[in-house]
């Protein structure tokens, strides 16, 4: 099964953009335009492109759009650019194609230097995948 020419998002998504050249190949990506309070939630429509060799999403998109999704959920809760340090990703179920991947993650802490965050994706009432991660915060140095 492939996308229709004009996919329409769930309710409350919009289109994400200039999210680099990586995250707009693989997408398109969506986001709920009003998040929730200390919540990130971001979807994808599963196409062909996104399967393995036995028509599941791929372990790899759905690792990369947790990746991002908690990346998100960073910038989002402190307003500052970063880097993965550590990803660690628990698949749990399958996600096909043809369905509608949504993801929702939040901070669990945040240092100076350092944000905890955990999210998942689901389809339907079931999660797929979880993950947490660690992410480096960038600040701009002085010049």
């Amino acid at each position: 099964m492939t996308a229709p020419a004009e996919i329409t998002p769930p309710e409350g998504f919009i289109k994400s953009q200039g999210r680099g050249d990586f995250s707009t190949i693989n997408g398109p990506y969506y986001h709920r335009a009003e998040q929730q309070e200390g919540l990130t939630q971001q979807a994808f429509f599963a196409e062909q492109r996104h399967a393995n060799g036995l028509g599941l999403v791929h372990g790899g998109m759905l690792t990369a759009f947790l990746d991002g999704l908690l990346a998100a959920a960073v910038w989002r809760e402190t307003q500052t650019r970063s880097v993965t340090i550590h990803l660690s990703v628990d698949f749990l179920h399958m996600a096909r194609i043809g369905e509608w991947v949504m993801g929702d993650a939040r901070v669990t802490r945040a240092t100076r230097d350092v944000a905890f965050v955990e999210g998942r994706a689901y389809v339907g009432g079931h999660d797929v995948v979880r993950a947490s991660g660690v992410f480096k915060l960038m600040h701009r140095r002085a010049r």
